[in-house]
């Protein structure tokens, strides 16, 4: 569904999830039970990759796993994503606590284990493959975010920036080498120090003239703002069971169709989906796939 010769290259986190279902998020001092334990393939960048290539993309993803990482890179291969710059490391992959209330609203735990041992020899070898035409995914689950940046944009990538999870050493990063930004309400605050929609975006704008933005507001919809226009899409209502993979799917599906269904009819798919994977369990596994998002929207 992408340009031709186009190719998304997701440098991101790879994530073994277990989720637990519990009645609230557990109290600082509190011990509670938990009615059910799931394992998932998870992770930021996974998730982001397999809404990518499940939107029709072809997706490259790079980033590192340990020993324990087969069924990652399994998941990855299922949905055709290639997984040759994946490099495997001497220690655990990275992996997610996550706790899933009864409403569906999640609390995570990171630990980043592998994916926190990317070096400036693989970023040179990932990037040698892919120029100015192609797509670089980023998040910050990763280490080394502000180096891959800087090597991407010696070679003119196209990059799109999830600053999730938010820490101040993204404020050192050299975001005026982003052209798209990704952010929800919290981590838009954090870099314009705004709450208000209008004033972030316009924050935005003044501090980073040449990047767009896609900023998502949960039960408010989302907002675009691409080459002086601002475009609006409300949510889709539906019983929500867990929204772990709802951003990660809204912003793959987003970026997979843009170039071929415009901006306006792409913030619809991109809703479509994520409500979609919000009335699934899981992380990855909740993830449509386009003509699952096809039927959803002709039977809305």
């Amino acid at each position: 569904m992408n340009e031709k010769n186009t190719k998304f290259l997701n440098f991101g986190s790879l994530n073994q999830d277990m989720v637990y279902s519990v009645d609230h998020t557990v109290r600082p001092g509190e011990t509670t039970a938990s009615s059910k334990l799931e394992f998932f393939c998870g992770g930021k960048g996974l998730n982001q990759s397999i809404a990518l290539a499940r939107a029709g993309a072809k997706v490259f993803h790079a980033g590192c796993v340990g020993s324990d990482g087969e069924r990652l890179l399994e998941k990855l291969k299922e949905n055709d994503i290639d997984t040759s710059l994946i490099k495997k490391c001497d220690m655990p992959s990275g992996h997610a606590i996550i706790q899933v209330d009864k409403n569906g609203q999640n609390s995570i735990l990171l630990f980043g284990g592998a994916n926190k041992q990317i070096d400036e020899e693989q970023i040179a070898r990932v990037l040698s493959d892919f120029k100015a035409s192609d797509k670089l995914f980023l998040q910050n689950e990763i280490n080394d975010v502000d180096k891959i940046i800087a090597a991407a944009s010696e070679k003119s990538i196209e990059i799109i920036l999830n600053p999730s999870p938010f820490g101040d050493e993204i404020l050192s990063y050299p975001l005026d080498k982003i052209t798209w930004f990704v952010v929800n309400e919290t981590e838009a605050n954090e870099l314009t120090g705004e709450s208000d929609p209008d004033k972030i975006l316009s924050v935005f704008s003044e501090k980073y003239p040449s990047a767009k933005i896609l900023l998502t507001l949960g039960s408010e919809g989302s907002i675009c703002k691409a080459n002086g226009k601002v475009y609006h899409q409300k949510i889709f209502n539906v019983p929500v069971a867990d929204t772990t993979a709802a951003g990660d799917t809204f912003l793959g599906f987003f970026f997979a169709l843009v170039d071929t269904h415009g901006i306006e009819s792409t913030l619809k798919y991109a809703s479509a989906a994520s409500a979609v994977a919000v009335s699934r369990n899981g992380a990855s596994s909740s993830i449509p796939k386009l003509y699952e998002v096809e039927d959803f929207l002709k039977n809305i």
